[in-house]
């Protein structure tokens, strides 16, 4: 790669990185911007007052137990996917 097409993706990386912050400068969760789908599904059914049938066998004593819990599930998810990945381009490249 050149040097002109260097600097031309870093100033593309600078713009997508930049612009979301610029364009949402002093907005938040209040004024309704960065809700996560997960708020809006939850936000619906509260408002059916559906009562759930049952109910969690386990709760995580804190929302930082449960952010761990998540973080250590999906690296291990992620291990297993590139440990497979890694073999199967190992196989082939021994073909």
């Amino acid at each position: 790669m050149n040097r002109n097409t260097l600097i031309l993706l870093a100033v593309i990386c600078a713009i997508i990185f930049i612009a979301p912050l610029v364009m949402y400068q002093g907005h938040g969760e209040d004024d309704g911007y960065f809700g996560g789908s997960d708020d809006a599904a939850s936000e619906a059914i509260e408002s059916t007052n559906f009562k759930p049938w049952f109910s969690s066998i386990w709760e995580p004593p804190s929302g930082e137990i449960e952010s761990l819990l998540f973080a250590l599930q999906a690296a291990i998810g992620a291990i297993i996917i590139g440990y497979f990945f890694g073999y199967w381009r190992g196989q082939r490249k021994v073909e």
